[in-house]
């Protein structure tokens, strides 16, 4: 076998070898017990950084065991967050840069959050330095206590907590409401409280949460993505593709985006257009859910295949 093929099954095997420790996030949403929404959510806080793969994402053991210490303060109403505000705080401290969280010990006393650095029994508290005695014993009754006000943040996390379950989806919107009501410029309470109200069908709620988003951070590929979304569930083909044009000049990247503008497109009649996004969307995900319905949308587009009816609606976030 020629040296350069030699060297790439190795990587190839090698690769193969490292995957098979490694976990989807639908596999990491049962082993925790908790929505992938909240794993999506703990991503853009930079609280996890899965590897990306083949349009997948794959955790290690190493993730795991950082998301379980995640899931164990969150559930101790210690907002996300407030958590990573605390772990940025003593990074640089050290000086330590991503230092993992799996490295560190956290603890909380449902109020407050510190951290015992590698190869340390002393907790320190991020945000000054000092260190903490007795940490885990302090004001537990604080942590029982039924709060007479939520923050923000505490309204979210409940959001998130309810959010997994569609029988709770009206509980999740009304947390959502209170935090945004509390934070009005919290753009991540906005894009939950509008995605939980697209899965209740309350279209024309969803659509003027999207739309206080946009006014928001208008340069943010999600927030235009589900406004977009919603147009067309609302049939406003037109307005929508406006919107997820605007995603995917953002995110080139955003294969959702391209696959629903890819539909959009279609029901415009815009064959051109919407086969340019098929191709897009399968150069992102080639082995994703869609992939095999991509496929079959492409030949449907193609200048030798006649026009087709108008196909299903896809996925959303």
């Amino acid at each position: 076998m020629p040296r350069a093929a030699a060297a790439s099954a190795a990587a190839v095997r090698g690769l193969l070898e490292e995957l098979v420790e490694h976990y989807t996030r639908a596999e990491v949403a049962r082993i925790l017990g908790i929505g992938e929404r909240r794993l999506s959510y703990w991503e853009r806080l930079r609280l996890i950084a899965p590897n990306r793969r083949w349009g997948q994402r794959f955790y290690s053991f190493r993730d795991l065991v950082a998301l379980k210490t995640i899931q164990q303060l969150t559930e101790r109403r210690v907002p996300a967050r407030r958590l990573r505000r605390a772990i940025q705080a003593f990074q640089r401290q050290l000086g330590a840069g991503d230092m993992p969280i799996c490295e560190l010990r956290v603890v909380s006393n449902g109020r407050e959050v510190a951290v015992i650095p590698p190869e340390s029994q002393q907790a320190i508290e991020p945000l000054t330095g000092q260190f903490v005695l007795n940490f885990d014993t302090r004001a537990l009754a604080g942590e029982i206590r039924k709060m007479a006000s939520r923050s923000a943040e505490e309204w979210f996390e409940l959001g998130l907590t309810s959010d997994s379950d569609p029988e709770s989806w009206p509980q999740a919107v009304e947390a959502y409401r209170r935090a945004v009501e509390l934070a009005p410029r919290w753009l991540e309470a906005h894009i939950n409280l509008g995605a939980t109200l697209y899965q209740l069908g309350r279209m024309e709620e969803a659509e003027r949460v999207f739309r206080a988003a946009v006014e928001i951070d208008p340069d943010n590929a999600t927030v235009q993505f589900n406004l977009g979304c919603v147009l067309d569930e609302l049939g406003q083909v037109t307005q929508a593709i406006i919107h997820l044009k605007r995603a995917v000049q953002i995110a080139p990247g955003y294969a959702d985006a391209h696959f629903n503008l890819a539909l959009a497109c279609e029901k415009r009649g815009d064959r051109r257009s919407a086969r340019s996004h098929w191709a897009d969307y399968l150069r992102l995900e080639p082995n994703g859910a869609w992939a095999d319905y991509a496929r079959a949308r492409l030949i449907a587009n193609s200048p030798q295949h006649p026009a087709s009816s108008r196909p299903a609606p896809g996925p959303t976030n």
